[in-house]
């Protein structure tokens, strides 16, 4: 702290390096130059100027009355994403964010500042005063469906920007009735999307048509209908979840479902952010239809988990076969915790898996733990997992610490679960086919 010898407070060091530029209209006194300074603060109009210490006092109480406002339960999180602390705000709606929010808002022209860094003038700081993050929501969010989709801290950059974009610029969820009804609210969505083929990398433009009254997905092959759909897909073990990175676009979108004994992927994406978003929720409406159909006893708490899931973990891990004896080989794994399954396949964009193995409970004869493998014929990676079924013994091979880490973790969060009357069903029909 620095304290001026004609003063009888102390300011911060940063705000006297910082003052020149954030302090609007502030030009310090001549006793109130900073000695380290390269520019002089000292002008010609220096006599007629406020005193910067007085604009300093009134920067640092509005800094302060922000921090206690970020104190308020309903402020501590972030506005758009509930990530923990923000530090920054929109003075234009009056929400504390987070940094990554505040660059969406920024580009939505909304505006924006840092709470410890910009100076707040006192009409702003009593505006936050009068708003802040619970008054927005019960604006912005006051009719969201229970389907909809809202992103957390975690989630990636396109669900998030379409949410604020939703919820501020398209005010989708203040309750007024929306005419026409929002596309993904209508029970019926159609549009061409770019779908990878099954055996090719290359992207192809398809046609495809959502119907909530049937319950079901249907794609084509070509423009002409006439030809009839590719595939029609039923809603009832439908999954979508966002992976750009695996499919290389920041819109992709990856849809699984329920193929006879397999698992099929879809990978996708559109070049316009809101409409891949719009498919998504789309998708998330028509589930949660058949949800509401299938468990009509069912509430809201219990069914909203259900409509759609992250993986838990994905990542490369070698396998060996049963006797483990049989050489390492590469392979892609997905952990779907909702469903307890770990399926592994050849590639990490591969249309079908090569296997699937059940999670139990420990309860139940299911085990993981670390290991050092007897054999390892081909095998490249040394931190070593062994997990064990009433069937047999799986030994995977990862190639980091970290990794291993990782999945020994997921593993045994889905170990620790107890099992739900459902899942009973899914066992034995794994084991069946196995």
């Amino acid at each position: 702290m620095l304290k001026h010898p004609m003063c009888s407070w102390q300011l911060p060091l940063h705000f006297f390096i910082f003052a020149r530029g954030t302090l609007p209209n502030a030009k310090p006194c001549a006793h109130h130059v900073y000695f380290g300074a390269r520019t002089s603060l000292l002008d010609e109009n220096r006599d007629r100027s406020p005193c910067l210490c007085l604009e300093m006092a009134n920067h640092e109480r509005n800094r302060k009355i922000l921090l206690e406002l970020l104190k308020q339960p309903c402020n501590s999180r972030c506005a758009d994403c509930n990530a923990p602390d923000p530090d920054w705000a929109s003075y234009k709606l009056g929400v504390f964010v987070c940094l990554n929010c505040s660059g969406i808002h920024r580009s939505l022209s909304s505006r924006v500042k840092s709470i410890k860094l910009d100076y707040w003038e006192d009409e702003l700081v009593e505006f936050m005063k009068s708003t802040g993050n619970a008054s927005a929501r019960a604006l912005y969010e006051k009719a969201v469906p229970p389907y909809y989709y809202q992103p957390q801290h975690n989630d990636h950059a396109v669900l998030r920007e379409q949410w604020i974009r939703a919820k501020y610029e398209r005010a989708e969820f203040t309750g007024e009735t929306k005419y026409p009804p929002l596309d993904y609210a209508k029970g019926f969505h159609e549009g061409f999307l770019w779908k990878k083929g099954k055996e090719k990398t290359q992207f192809l433009k398809r046609k495809f048509v959502l119907s909530e009254q049937e319950f079901t997905l249907t794609y084509y092959n070509k423009e002409n209908e006439s030809k009839g759909p590719k595939a029609v897909i039923p809603i009832k073990d439908m999954n979508a979840t966002f992976q750009p990175e695996k499919i290389g676009h920041p819109h992709g979108l990856q849809i699984t479902y329920q193929d006879t004994n397999h698992i099929r992927n879809l990978y996708i994406y559109h070049e316009n952010a809101e409409e891949i978003v719009t498919w998504f929720n789309a998708i998330r409406a028509a589930r949660y239809a058949y949800l509401k159909t299938a468990y009509p006893t069912g509430n809201d708490e219990d069914l909203i988990p259900m409509i759609t899931s992250k993986y838990l973990k994905e990542g490369y891990m070698e396998k060996t076969g049963p006797l483990q004896k049989e050489p390492f080989k590469k392979r892609w794994f997905v952990l779907d915790s909702n469903n307890r399954k770990l399926f592994y396949f050849k590639g990490q964009m591969d249309a079908k898996e090569l296997g699937v193995i059940f999670i139990g409970t420990n309860s139940n004869g299911y085990t993981v733990t670390e290991c050092v493998p007897k054999h390892t014929r081909g095998n490249k990676w040394k931190c070593g997992i062994l997990m064990g079924t009433p069937e047999r013994q799986f030994v995977f091979m990862c190639e980091q610490e970290r990794e291993r880490r990782e999945w020994l973790q997921a593993l045994k969060e889905v170990l620790s679960r107890p099992m739900a009357p459902q899942d009973y069903g899914v066992e034995a029909n794994i084991m069946s086919q196995q």
